[in-house]
Parts: structure tokens; sequence; C-alpha cells
């Protein structure tokens, strides 16, 4: 791949898997005997990107602790929100100051991540430069996902974003995007929807639609289901 560094959004509280997340960071639950956050990583690592930020907050020791003890053989910066947990969009921001690279995939560890996923993300990559854009979401239709009460965000026409009445597409916690994007904001409290809203309101928010059936940790009863179903 071109882009050289992934960013790992691992700040956050997962208030909707309590009383799990009381003790344990989200990214640190497991499926099938590994946890999400080293499956995130092995996806990035086949996808030959050799650079990981991620972000801490929450619990930052255990997830610092966990990095240290797993020695992955790759190049892993930890960046801490600081004294106040900055939400999706000045997570990124944050974690994209600490580099120099202008291009970024970020992804989200709560979904289950698997091998089917490195071609998409590949070719949404090539779409990326190819197109010349600053921002890419990688979306799936609601049908594919295993927790059946996710609603549609989105809907595609020819790669561009939209919100209409028939949203039938999820995001999935996969995204590659440009710095640029972020010359209007600081680091500070903000959601990145504050951004891909502005995008979308200039049909410039870009998707690419996978196929791969989609398993997200929602909420405790769905993460219980999906410990049965693995």
């Amino acid at each position: 791949m071109k882009i050289n560094t992934a960013l790992i959004l691992c700040a956050g509280y997962g208030k909707r898997l309590n009383p799990l997340t009381l003790v344990e960071p989200k990214p640190l639950l497991k499926i099938n005997e590994i946890t999400l956050l080293e499956n995130c990583i092995n996806l990035i690592k086949s996808l030959g990107i050799k650079k990981i930020i991620l972000n801490t907050f929450y619990l930052k020791e255990k997830i610092e602790s966990f990095v240290e003890i797993k020695k992955f053989d790759l190049d892993i910066k930890i960046i801490n929100d600081g004294k106040k947990i900055l939400n999706t969009g000045g997570g990124i921001l944050n974690m994209m100051d600490s580099s120099n690279d202008t291009d970024f995939l970020i992804l989200n560890p709560d979904t289950v991540w698997n091998q089917g996923y490195v071609e998409k993300i590949k070719n949404m990559e090539d779409f990326y430069f190819t197109n010349q854009i600053k921002n890419i979401l990688l979306l799936v239709n609601k049908n594919l996902s295993f927790d059946k009460n996710l609603k549609g965000d989105f809907n595609l026409l020819k790669n561009i974003v939209k919100k209409d009445l028939q949203n039938d597409l999820i995001y999935t916690g996969c995204q590659i995007m440009s710095k640029d994007l972020f010359v209007s904001h600081s680091v500070s409290d903000f959601s990145i929807s504050e951004v891909w809203n502005r995008l979308v309101s200039k049909n410039e928010l870009y998707g690419y639609e996978s196929v791969e059936s989609f398993y997200h940790l929602t909420n405790l009863e769905v993460y219980k289901e999906l410990l049965k179903n693995n």
C-alpha cells in the first residue's frame, strides 16, 4: 500500500459493554481468544503497513501494557488524548499531528476484522489515490450486518456518499483520510461526523462498498451473541 501509517481509535469508554468495560478497555475484549486490538493490528500488518499510531485515554495503562508485552513486529506509537477525552475527530487529529504523513488508514477496533477485508481495503486505497480525493469510507449493506438492529447511515451514488430516506449502508469503522481535511480544526473535543457532514453537504464525501459480513461489538448483548457464534 502507498499509505505508510494506520491509526487505531482506542480511547473510548465502551459504556455499552458495561460491566465488562468497567475493568477492561473495549479493544482488549476477545473474540476467538484474540483481542479486538490484536485482530485489528493483524489486519494492518496483512496490508503491508508498518507504522501504527493508536490513541488512549480510558484504562490507558492496560492498553500500553498489552502492546508492550505483545512486542508486535511493527512501529507502534501510543498517543494519549490528554487530560480530557477528545472524541473521534479530536482523537484522529491528535494522532495525525504526531506524524509527518498526510494520508492515513483509520480503523475502529470494535469491528471484528478478517483477512477478507485486505483486498477490499487495497482496492479502496487505489480508488483514493487514482481519483486524488481526500477521504473515503468503507461501507457495507445493513443486510450483511450480524447485528440486525443497526440501521443504515448512508447511500452511495457513483461512490459519492448520500444521506436520504433509503439509507442502506453502514460505516464499517474503516476509512482513509487526508490531514488536509482538518485545516479548520484544532485538537479538541469534536466528532469525525462534523467533518463528514461538511463533506456530504458539498458532495465530497466518498464511499466504497464492502461485501464482507459485518461483525461489530455494538453492545453487551451483541458481544455475547458473537461469542456464541464464533
